[in-house]
């Protein structure tokens, strides 16, 4: 009894790391956001069915990770680098209303339509409108549902806009959601954020490992 249940556990973890795989690839070459739907999708193609065996969100992003760092290489590790350098100028470029880097761009698997994703913190709605057009930089509004905690939802405003060949993902938090990011959508944990300081390190740190790495043995 007790053999069958481990043969069953190992099957479902077999078919877990299948499906994280197959909808993580989805993600890299089909260019899909979304971890639900990649993982609906990738599910359909495995004819896996069963709820026990859809991978977590967290699972996926993992294998996402690993699949840009055996697949895309070099040229992945180049272009987040630069989406993070262009971050960090956009975190100073906002720094009167606490900036912080999210999203795919600060976890490391951003490809190349991956917008740069910023919160910045202010209690007047209006304020960073204003700052874009003093600054003459042609913006899109949009609203973006978040959840700051478990029992708190909040609809809160987006600009979109390009600078650098790139595009930036701006939302706008109340000034008090500076101390508690809102829920990841991943893992419903607070967010991941960085702040132009813990972005800069984050580069340094990587520019002096890739260094000893490319050093002769």
């Amino acid at each position: 009894m007790h053999h069958a249940r481990q043969h069953a556990e190992t099957r479902t973890r077999e078919r877990r790391h299948r499906l994280a795989h197959e909808a993580a690839r989805l993600m890299a070459e089909g260019g899909i956001r979304d971890f639900h739907q990649a993982k609906l999708k990738a599910a359909n193609r495995l004819g896996i069915h069963d709820d026990a065996s859809l991978p977590r969100n967290r699972e996926i992003e993992d294998a996402l990770r690993e699949y840009q760092r055996l697949f895309v290489g070099e040229a992945h590790a180049e272009g987040v680098r630069r989406r993070r350098e262009a971050a960090l100028r956009a975190l100073e470029f906002f720094h009167g209303f606490s900036p912080r880097l999210v999203g795919p761009v600060l976890e490391g698997t951003s490809d190349n339509n991956a917008a740069v994703q910023l919160h910045v913190h202010s209690d007047d709605p209006d304020a960073v409108a204003r700052f874009l057009e003093e600054h003459r930089i042609p913006s899109e509004s949009r609203m973006r549902r978040l959840r700051m905690d478990r029992e708190r939802g909040l609809d809160a405003p987006v600009w979109l806009f390009s600078a650098e060949d790139l595009s930036f993902d701006v939302t706008v938090l109340p000034q008090d959601a500076v101390r508690q990011a809102p829920l990841s959508g991943i893992d419903e944990k607070p967010m991941r954020r960085a702040s132009a300081a813990q972005l800069r390190q984050l580069l340094a740190e990587e520019e002096i490992a890739g260094y000893e790495t490319g050093m002769p043995g």
